[in-house]
């Protein structure tokens, strides 16, 4: 079947509805978080893949998103959940109105960017700051594209999220608002009972549980085709012992420690644990589990993971503008990083070496500098050094590790601009911006930022044209200028570059050779 073409607003137009009825008979995965149906006869809207019984036609009326469903009086189902479909991400590069909403929702989707109680509209105040317009025009826009506001929508990113922690999580009430959020309890109960009908314990089977009574797991929802056995090698490939490990086609999946950092009222705190990210293709979905030491963190985690594996994205449209080119790359994904700053200190140590001896490299760092932690897995032993620690790291003691004074200097540069809040390297981030910033740093050029867009900025068309793996795998590598040559041959493959990237290595069994980069 030929995914529905659905439009960024709200409702779909007729011609759009049959086509999302066909995909909800069919129960469709790659329809998943595409579009949402809610039914009159019931007042509940549903994903497609939800396992009830298949309404009536003439019942159903479709939304692009949840917040739009809930705006016309839907409240969510409790089996398919809502909250666990993959996100819809759409791109253009031509009507600058929709690029405006669509970075707009991504910036509101992003949880450290969300504020408790009256502080709501000095979100959307910032928001439009970010964005370079009025809070009026931003409200005017945005309400014209997709016909709810700002603050309806982010509104129901807040209560969809504690929904998920309601249901999957021991997490006591109390913390489960505070972090999705809210400013107290009482707000919370009146707002879920206002949009839902229901009191938050009421998704709790026997009551309230009490923290660490039950491990949280985390359920994820992912639109197919995704190469799990390709991903988990990427990652194997690139590990560090003591930090990470990734399983393969018989055991599919990913455990790494990790550190994240929040704002508090005392200022930023650092939050440290594990995680461990098992898939199950089956039902399209991945579990993660986490520490007890990150439920404060939970909403950051859950989108950190969903970029780390790249579960937002739309295979449909992806493989619309690739599969010509890269026909055995269909279930292909961007991986990324669930931290920006340790990803981009691996793509430092990987500048003009083959993958193997930048892992050799890493995994010194890691011993030096790293910091021990306790996790269930003996192969998870230790932490990826802090941007504070090696913003103080002498060059004598990263020299004794094997890494150069150029990628020295890159790495104390980078580490003091993400310790100080100058370079915020996450997905969401203005991509021009920060890749401007990057190169301005000593020892990072334009392969090294590229990269970074690509698998930490979570840009979509990111394109390291100095890629000598790359440059190979597009037979341009003898050209007089190669970089310029892959980059005018690359046009073709907008906006969706980078996975035009990822397929070029795996077509061109660059495993081996790693990514060089010829800058």
């Amino acid at each position: 079947m030929t995914a529905p073409a659905l439009p960024f607003a709200t409702p779909t137009d007729g011609a759009t509805d049959d086509g999302c009825y066909r995909a909800l008979q069919a129960r469709d995965a790659r329809f998943d978080g595409r579009f949402f149906t809610g039914v009159t006869s019931t007042g509940i809207y549903c994903r497609p893949v939800c396992a009830v019984r298949t309404p009536r036609r003439e019942n159903c009326r479709f939304f692009t998103l949840a917040a739009q469903a809930e705006g016309a009086g839907f409240r969510p189902c409790l089996r398919c959940r809502p909250e666990l479909a993959p996100q819809a991400l759409v791109w253009s590069v031509q009507d600058a109105s929709g690029i405006l909403v669509q970075q707009a929702v991504r910036l509101l989707d992003a949880p450290d960017a969300w504020c408790t109680g009256d502080e709501r509209t000095a979100t959307v105040a910032r928001l439009a700051a970010r964005l370079g317009v009025s809070d009026r025009h931003l409200r005017r826009i945005f309400e014209a594209a997709l016909g709810v506001s700002p603050l309806q929508y982010l509104q129901t990113r807040r209560l969809l999220t504690a929904k998920q922690l309601l249901t999957d999580t021991p997490m006591p009430v109390t913390q489960v608002a505070l972090v999705s959020g809210f400013a107290s309890v009482r707000r919370f109960n009146a707002a879920f009972a206002q949009h839902y009908g229901l009191n938050p314990t009421a998704l709790r089977r026997g009551g309230e549980r009490p923290a660490g009574a039950q491990a949280a797991t985390l359920r994820l929802a992912y639109r197919p085709p995704l190469d799990v056995p390709a991903l988990l090698a990427f990652f194997a490939r690139r590990q560090f012992h003591g930090v990470e490990w990734a399983g393969d086609a018989a055991t599919p999946a990913l455990r790494c420690t990790v550190r994240l950092q929040s704002q508090g009222a005392a200022g930023p705190h650092d939050h440290t644990g594990w995680l461990s990210a098992c898939f199950d293709p089956a039902r399209h979905q991945v579990l993660v589990q986490t520490s007890d030491s990150l439920y404060p963190v939970l909403p950051q985690v859950i989108r950190r993971v969903r970029a780390m594996l790249d579960l937002d994205a739309d295979p449909a449209a992806i493989n619309a503008v690739l599969h010509a080119s890269f026909p055995e790359g269909d279930g292909l994904r961007v991986p990324g990083a669930f931290d920006g700053f340790e990803l981009a200190v691996r793509a430092v140590l990987g500048q003009q070496i083959t993958v193997a001896a930048a892992r050799t490299l890493g995994q010194r760092l890691v011993e030096r500098f790293g910091e021990p932690i306790a996790t269930p897995w003996p192969e998870l032993t230790r932490l990826f050094p802090a941007p504070a620690v090696l913003a103080q790291a002498p060059g004598e003691a990263l020299g004794q590790l094997g890494i150069v004074r150029q990628r020295q200097a890159a790495i104390v540069a980078l580490a003091r601009g993400v310790d100080a809040g100058q370079l915020q390297l996450q997905a969401g981030a203005d991509v021009g911006a920060t890749t401007a910033a990057l190169c301005a740093l000593p020892g990072i050029g334009d392969w090294t930022a590229q990269y970074i867009a690509m698998r930490v900025l979570r840009w979509p068309d990111a394109f390291p044209a100095g890629d000598v793996a790359l440059q190979k795998a597009m037979g341009v590598q003898a050209y007089p200028h190669p970089a310029r040559a892959a980059t005018e041959s690359s046009r073709a493959w907008q906006p969706w570059r980078s996975y035009a990237v990822v397929r070029a290595w795996a077509a061109g069994s660059t495993a081996d050779t790693g990514h060089l980069t010829a800058s």
